[in-house]
């Protein structure tokens, strides 16, 4: 079993390691400067696909936590590349925010209506009857269905909202076809974070506050597998599962080295 000695690249989620509410938790500035005193590779994952790296990077800023945009890793990036391997120069019907059109647009896709090679459903706060019903439509047709996440709720100041996967439950009612989701906990998110920082699974390690995605997704993927407890995740929530963490933390605090303490001498 790896130590986190061992570990030369990180991953890490955002919401719930480094943030809270828009507010950075403790040890997360000092550990992303840490990484970057020392020349270590690493992204900041997320499975929002409504921002684009810019804008979070921005958001990331004002909590008090310096990540450059090319630190961030975004499920709609991942899915932009997973498209852009599969099919090259494609086409695709988008339901989504400008993170997801921005990534689409710098992987060579066109947006269209006709005739889509993918119907591509992200994040958005203005879901429409008229675009859901185009998207159905498009499917029984033959278009491809992709997703750029699975979480079915997402946070807001009056309490859950229906996300990404609830809407594309919504479509495979009507449709009778699953999409191929391409965010956390598929693996494949963090196999394309890592091939963009240049990393192996023999040394990389991500920290994540979900059991659900972000540990099951980093085990399948051979990672070293961090959780804190920061988020969502006690130790009830923990015993749910059969699956464990290499590590359990209560925050990324913990993850900071310290200098040795220099005694005075006598």
């Amino acid at each position: 079993m790896r130590t986190r000695d061992e570990i030369e690249c990180w991953l890490t989620d955002m919401d719930g390691v480094l943030v809270h509410e828009n507010q950075a938790l403790p040890g997360a500035a000092e550990l992303l400067q840490q990484w970057t005193d020392a020349g270590t590779p690493f992204l900041v994952l997320t499975n929002n696909s409504i921002f684009t790296p810019r804008d979070l990077s921005a958001r990331l800023r004002s909590s008090g936590l310096n990540v450059p945009e090319e630190r961030i890793w975004t499920s709609a990036l991942a899915t932009a590349d997973f498209l852009k391997q599969q099919s090259p120069g494609g086409t695709a019907f988008v339901i989504g925010e400008v993170g997801l059109t921005t990534a689409l647009h710098e992987a060579g896709f066109i947006m269209t209506e006709t005739n889509p090679d993918y119907v591509v459903v992200g994040e958005t706060r203005n879901y429409s009857f008229e675009a859901i019903t185009k998207a159905i439509r498009l499917l029984l047709k033959g278009a491809r269905f992709i997703v750029t996440n699975p979480d079915a709720t997402g946070p807001s100041a009056e309490g859950p909202m229906p996300a990404t996967g609830a809407i594309a439950a919504l479509i495979t009612k009507a449709t009778g076809m699953e999409p191929y989701v391409v965010g956390k906990p598929n693996p494949m998110m963090f196999r394309s974070a890592m091939n963009r920082i240049g990393a192996h699974s023999e040394n990389t390690g991500m920290i994540g506050d979900r059991m659900d995605t972000d540990i099951v997704a980093g085990i399948e993927a051979g990672l070293h597998t961090v959780l804190v407890l920061t988020g969502i995740s006690d130790d009830s929530e923990i015993a749910r599962y059969p699956f464990r963490p290499d590590e359990i933390l209560d925050g990324v605090h913990q993850l900071l080295s310290r200098e040795p303490i220099e005694s005075d001498e006598i």
